[in-house]
């Protein structure tokens, strides 16, 4: 019979943090869940030991926050984080660069955390068609609705289970994209072609 984790981290915002802990603790309503918007606030979470020295795990859900190192190490089980985009669009602004690279199919991600961002073993993965010219916040919001469904489908495992989640034979592929080189696309030049514009307009706003 499976060990029930104690306690719950979600590193997440403002308007998911209280329905991802009812539906956490729907699942184990002995589970101590805490919520955390920032990494001060994680720190802090981290720093009072868990109920009754038992386990402790941590959720990252679309959030930009990088956590350290050290609060990965101390915890008693894999950390997960739901990143919003696929294997192959590791890093920020996945939709972005998706739509400008043309590509045809998207998807959300869930993957264990550690210490460099976006390279940990995956355990889920849904991928969808790219609708035909969508903006990159039309591919954002269908992303996150993916995201919340692939959340919901591990929800009872994270929290009624202390084993790992199985993992799936994917890999990460393509380059790591920053906020840097996201700012950078979105600098207009004036030898640029209309198409050109209309793309990154598209892609990047």
């Amino acid at each position: 019979m499976p060990v029930m984790p104690e306690e719950i981290i979600l590193l997440t915002g403002e308007v998911e943090g209280p329905h991802f802990r009812a539906m956490l603790e729907n699942s184990n309503p002995a589970l101590k869940v805490v919520h955390a918007e920032t990494l001060a606030a994680l720190k802090d979470a981290c720093a009072v030991p868990p109920p009754g020295g038992g386990l402790r795990r941590l959720i990252a859900f679309s959030t930009h926050i990088l956590v350290p190192g050290y609060i990965l190490d101390a915890l008693g089980a894999p950390a997960y984080n739901f990143h919003p985009g696929p294997p192959t669009y590791p890093g920020s602004h996945a939709a972005s660069f998706a739509i400008y690279e043309g590509a045809e199919k998207f998807a959300a991600t869930a993957h264990v955390m550690e210490h460099k961002v976006d390279c940990g073993p995956i355990v889920a993965v849904e991928w969808f068609a790219i609708p035909e010219k969508a903006k990159f916040m039309d591919l954002e919001l269908k992303t996150y609705e993916v995201l919340l469904r692939v959340f919901s489908g591990l929800a009872p495992h994270l929290a009624g289970d202390d084993t790992p989640l199985p993992v799936l034979d994917v890999q990460w592929s393509g380059p790591k994209r920053t906020n840097a080189q996201f700012d950078a696309m979105k600098e207009i030049e004036a030898d640029m072609e209309e198409e050109e514009l209309r793309l990154r307009f598209r892609a990047f706003g």
